[in-house]
């Protein structure tokens, strides 16, 4: 299982930049790999990811998420990964975008991409190309702004 961690300061309050991350429908609009993700329910996802000549499909249930401060997930099918996105408020037009994600890369391919950086490369790429994403905009595509608690609370 490897870690990744990377973060970006964006130019947009917290609301704005929180509400367009629940927006998962648009990460292929920024995330480099990612062909489609749909929203099943307020806590399911289905996505489609190609890396190179790989091609998945998985699921994806959001284990915590709680308004402009984090969004939790975990996988439940395909490659084994969790993470969570953390949103911190630096002044009243600048919010810290923290990802961590823990990833267990299956087969040949993904093993010795994992070895070679790409997928740290690839995460700090995709939080460049959403901090673009926002800032690009005078205003969010959409915004999810339910609670879903740690499970056992």
């Amino acid at each position: 299982m490897s870690t990744v961690t990377a973060s970006t300061d964006v130019k947009a309050p917290i609301r704005i930049v929180y509400n367009q991350w629940t927006q998962f429908e648009s990460f292929p609009e920024f995330m480099s790999g990612v062909e489609q993700v749909k929203q099943l329910d307020d806590t399911h996802t289905h996505w489609k990811v190609k890396v190179g000549p790989v091609e998945r499909e998985f699921d994806a249930t959001i284990t915590e998420q709680h308004p402009d401060e984090r969004v939790a997930w975990r996988s439940d099918s395909g490659p084994e990964h969790a993470g969570v996105v953390t949103f911190h408020r630096i002044d009243d037009e600048t919010t810290r975008v923290t990802t961590q994600m823990d990833v267990d890369p299956e087969g040949f391919l993904e093993n010795v991409g994992d070895k070679l950086g790409f997928l740290d490369h690839r995460v700090k790429g995709d939080l460049e190309r959403f901090k673009t994403f926002i800032e690009d905009r005078s205003h969010e595509t959409g915004s999810w702004r339910g609670d879903v608690p740690r499970p056992g609370q």
